[in-house]
């Protein structure tokens, strides 16, 4: 048990030696304006303006800001990349997938019409009834945020000829993995500029058969661009690749292994023996 005479005196020592010493009595922390958390104003320094000072200055309220637009672009991109239910319930797959690509930006094709532009949706809607026994034969998506589930709306296309996704930010791997359901229909597909595609989605693409031509290029994320050119022209010899050079990503021959290749080119070859 305590002694009182000693909590006593320790009172007492501590009411006679006067502040009590703390950390903060210790340092100058928070004894003096933050020029950088400090709201109040300091006629000693020009005040902060704008937004973005005053958020700066409550990290915490920072995070959680941040936490909101990241939420919000999550809920809108999926929103965006909905299932035009209502409309393929009423009028079918063909204009349920028509309007959502002209609702993205992007642009349609029925058979034996001209292309429909985004600026036309409106009159299209007006007059979709016209539509619903016609084929949709392309799509240009082209720059549009089209991810794996918004091609829910496009994988089964019966005469789907034409895909275009042309520099879409979020078309991946997964996303061309899912194309296989076109593989009966599907003769032209552009990838060009996508920044997520890598070799292992172009691998996925061996299930398009009837394609007859597949652009490549421009694809930042495949490492080795010409060995995946040879590659994806050896998995589809019926398709006509457009993309980087063969020797693009390649290592130069040495001088050395060029001369050694120039001995083996001219040294004859030894006769087969009857």
């Amino acid at each position: 048990m305590n002694d009182p005479k000693l909590l006593r005196a320790g009172y007492q020592a501590w009411r006679g030696g006067g502040t009590p010493r703390t950390l903060s009595s210790q340092s100058h922390l928070g004894q003096g304006p933050n020029p950088k958390y400090d709201l109040k104003a300091n006629p000693s320094r020009a005040p902060q303006q704008g937004l973005m000072a005053w958020m700066a200055s409550r990290f915490y309220d920072m995070e959680q800001f941040r936490e909101w637009i990241f939420q919000f672009w999550s809920w809108n991109l999926y929103r965006k990349n909905k299932v035009f239910s209502h409309t393929l319930k009423h009028h079918g797959p063909n204009v349920a997938a028509a309007h959502f690509v002209l609702t993205q930006g992007g642009a349609v094709r029925f058979q034996d019409q001209e292309w429909i532009l985004p600026r036309d949706k409106n009159q299209f809607l007006r007059n979709c009834s016209h539509f619903q026994r016609l084929p949709l034969e392309e799509v240009d998506a082209s720059g549009c945020v089209i991810n794996y589930y918004g091609l829910e709306n496009l994988v089964f296309l019966p005469r789907l000829r034409s895909l275009k996704l042309c520099g879409c930010p979020n078309v991946d791997d997964w996303c061309l993995s899912r194309l296989h359901s076109l593989g009966d229909c599907l003769q032209e597909l552009s990838l060009a500029g996508c920044p997520r595609v890598t070799e292992r989605g172009l691998a996925c693409l061996h299930h398009l058969w009837n394609l007859r031509r597949l652009d490549i290029s421009n694809l930042p994320a495949v490492s080795n661009k010409g060995l995946t050119r040879i590659l994806v022209e050896e998995m589809l010899p019926d398709c006509e690749v457009l993309g980087e050079d063969y020797a693009e990503g390649l290592e130069p021959l040495s001088e050395e292994e060029k001369a050694a290749a120039g001995v083996a080119a001219a040294t004859p070859a030894a006769p087969v023996p009857p």
